[in-house]
């Protein structure tokens, strides 16, 4: 181990900046902590499983959905870092976009061909229920409406750096405003009178808010002063929008709530985006110092380097406990209604095993975030169609 951290250290280039590769991975693995800790499964007379939540029982744990809903910093870093490397690129934009987006395509289609290949063979070879195939597939699909989301605003890094060098950190603004006046139409006072897709309006700029901001910052144009003013701005609309105007306090949704606040973002979410920027920003210097430590900073490249792994196989690893456990019936913290501390604490002791797990399947699953340079054009196309089957079976469509 300690020859790894050394080995890692080394080859670190001075240059790296260490603390933005640190927000990434406390980022990325928030993800994973929370869909481990706040997705529970329940188990049906013919002994399938289904989703469920503590959240449906234990309300006060809603804060515990602000720390762990990081994609705000995910975005945020997100535009910084490619800010930096649209820099540097010599090409044309073209083939930087595309050079940015495989990198993203790849991991995803990977997961859903070998989902696809998996679903016949867990029914008619193991005999799992239809109902836990319908749950899993829902479940590996979830994260992956992210990187749908990360690929577009990617492709407007441009357009977002133009944005930058024009207006600075304001040029988040507009996206803001305009989080704000979906959020009007779908829940004051002519709510009733909008169609139900009104929502859908807030999925680009919801997210590309973080986005742009890290763009702005990236160019240079968010000082210590902004900072302040993104962390006491956001902290101050989150709480008014929590006291006063009647939003969920969950930043996931709760099974049985009407309103949600994450899919689409509502500006709830942007508030909770502009105050942890503000805090990343301000406590950047501070971080990378403490990054210098090479224990600290071996475990958070190796984090960076299985960026995609992590996001697009973490249910499997959760799913590969919870299917082989059903069979034995209910099992605290695994399968069985989360509506008990006691089913939160055996949950936690289930997460290093989720973990393991997921080292396990990374093992495997790495080789689909390099580049294919031994994929012929047959092989593509059978993945592709193998990704496409699942996600219409993911879907309901089939």
């Amino acid at each position: 181990m300690n020859a790894l951290v050394e080995r890692i250290e080394a080859r670190t280039p001075a240059r790296r900046d260490r603390a933005i590769d640190g927000l990434r991975a406390l980022a990325l693995l928030a993800v994973p902590t929370g869909h481990w800790l706040l997705g529970g499964f329940t188990l049906s007379s013919d002994g399938a499983i289904h989703n469920a939540s503590p959240l449906g029982t234990f309300g006060g744990l809603a804060p515990v959905s602000w720390v762990l809903q990081m994609l705000g910093i995910f975005f945020l870093v997100g535009g910084y870092a490619s800010v930096l490397s649209y820099r540097r690129h010599t090409g044309s934009t073209a083939g930087w976009l595309k050079g940015r987006l495989a990198r993203l395509g790849r991991p995803v289609l990977g997961v859903t061909a070998v989902w696809a290949v998996l679903l016949p063979l867990l029914h008619h070879g193991l005999g799992v229920p239809v109902g836990t195939l319908r749950t899993a597939s829902t479940l590996v699909i979830q994260p992956l409406w992210f990187v749908g989301v990360y690929t577009v605003v990617t492709a407007l890094t441009p357009l977002c750096v133009r944005a930058a060098r024009r207006a600075g950190v304001w040029a988040a603004a507009p996206l803001l405003g305009s989080v704000a006046v979906v959020d009007f139409l779908r829940y004051g006072p002519y709510a009733d009178a909008m169609p139900s897709w009104v929502g859908v309006l807030n999925i680009l700029p919801g997210w590309l808010f973080a986005y742009q901001l890290g763009v702005s910052w990236g160019e240079g144009r968010v000082t210590r002063r902004h900072a302040w003013g993104l962390l006491l701005g956001g902290a101050a609309l989150f709480a008014a929008l929590l006291l006063s105007f009647g939003y969920p306090a969950s930043m996931v949704g709760v099974p049985g709530e009407v309103r949600t606040n994450s899919h689409p973002p509502s500006l709830l979410v942007l508030a909770l985006a502009a105050a942890q920027s503000g805090a990343a920003i301000l406590l950047r210097e501070r971080f990378g110092k403490l990054l210098r430590r090479p224990a600290l900073w071996a475990p958070v490249v190796v984090v960076n380097l299985s960026a995609m792994t992590i996001l697009c196989w973490h249910q499997t690893a959760m799913l590969a406990a919870a299917i082989p456990a059903s069979y034995g019936g209910e099992v605290p913290g695994l399968v069985g209604a989360p509506d008990s501390v006691g089913w939160i604490l055996a949950r936690l002791a289930w997460m290093p095993l989720f973990a393991g797990l997921l080292v396990l399947i990374g093992r495997f699953a790495r080789r689909f975030e390099a580049p294919w340079t031994r994929t012929g054009p047959a092989r593509r196309t059978a993945a592709g169609l193998l990704a496409t089957g699942f996600a219409a079976f993911a879907l309901g469509l089939a």
